[in-house]
């Protein structure tokens, strides 16, 4: 009975360990290589010695983990805490857009990510390494390193092509991938790289050497990915008010006029239509350039939809 309790024992400590073991060596660092170590140091601003081992680095990299990749909002200014409410679809609170701690305190309880998915996160670089690039530049990406791309060169068939050969483009090039190095912005120009920022709302570094400029548009990647996703929910929710609005106008018109003024109905919601397809299309459109853009958008979009509607019941009172 000794032997059965003290076996049972050990497998407990020897499990209790496993999950220690995975919990502390789940941090997506721990398996970088000394370079990518080093790269994050330096695009982030943190002073390393050199030389200086594996250990020392990833420590570094450790201590400044949360405070550059988890919670980066901490260190923003008033501007970029009022563009990252924005680009999220969220009201800034009343009389609070140029108070900082107010600002900030909005931005903490919006915030979703945690040391878990960003460790997550960069573990898979390659699944949103490439979302807030343009439709040209995955092209320029897919064509400068050979990569074929199915017909139609949609931009999901671009994103689909440019995520799978990520990692065996980098292996045949003997580069790094899990935090990558200049190798994959060698197709974009200067100025792409200074638009990407601007766009977005990101200081530009001074003085704007390509490298410098290669290194904020990487370390602010992770962030503008989530920024885009946020923003397409934003147009997407706003469009599909569009037309349930389009479906309740059109139903009000048939109520209104009876099944004679079917013809002129189609008209109008024609025209409601086109306006709510155009509004959409534009949304989409800046959703992949930057949240405020997209958020603007979608703005303008509802107004477009007034204006069609209004348009469409000048016609109905035309035609009867």
């Amino acid at each position: 009975m000794r032997f059965s309790f003290v076996s049972a024992l050990v497998v407990t400590l020897a499990t209790e360990s496993a999950v220690a073991s995975t919990w502390f060596g789940k941090a997506a660092y721990n398996k970088w290589h000394e370079t990518e170590l080093e790269r994050w140091l330096s695009d982030h601003d943190v002073p390393y010695p050199t030389p200086a081992d594996r250990k020392d680095l990833e420590n570094l990299v450790k201590s400044n983990w949360n405070d550059k990749v988890v919670t980066p909002y901490n260190s923003w200014d008033t501007k970029q805490l009022q563009s990252y409410m924005s680009s999220k679809g969220y009201q800034v609170q009343k009389g609070t857009e140029k108070n900082k701690d107010s600002l900030l305190s909005q931005v903490k309880n919006s915030w979703s990510d945690t040391e878990e998915s960003v460790s997550n996160a960069y573990s898979n670089v390659h699944d949103w390494i490439f979302d807030s690039w343009t439709d040209s530049q995955l092209k320029a990406f897919c064509d400068s390193n050979g990569i074929p791309v199915p017909q139609p060169r949609t931009r999901d068939s671009l994103l689909k092509s440019a995520r799978e050969n990520y990692q065996s483009l980098a292996k045949k090039a003997g580069e790094t991938t899990a935090y990558p190095g200049n190798w994959l912005y060698k197709s974009w120009s200067d100025s792409e790289l200074k638009a990407w920022l601007d766009e977005r709302g990101y200081p530009v570094p001074q003085p704007s050497t390509r490298d410098r400029l290669v290194a904020y548009v990487r370390r602010n990647s992770r962030l503008a990915s989530l920024n885009m996703n946020a923003a397409t929910s934003s147009a997407g929710n706003e469009y599909t008010q569009v037309i349930n609005g389009v479906a309740a106008y059109s139903q009000w018109i048939k109520e209104k006029l009876g099944l004679a003024a079917s013809s002129v109905s189609a008209s109008a919601s024609s025209a409601v239509f086109g306006s709510a397809s155009s509004a959409s299309s534009a949304a989409s459109k800046s959703a992949q350039k930057g949240g405020d853009a997209a958020t603007e958008s979608a703005t303008q979009g509802k107004n477009r939809v007034q204006e069609g509607a209004q348009k469409a019941t000048d016609y109905v009172k035309e035609e009867l």
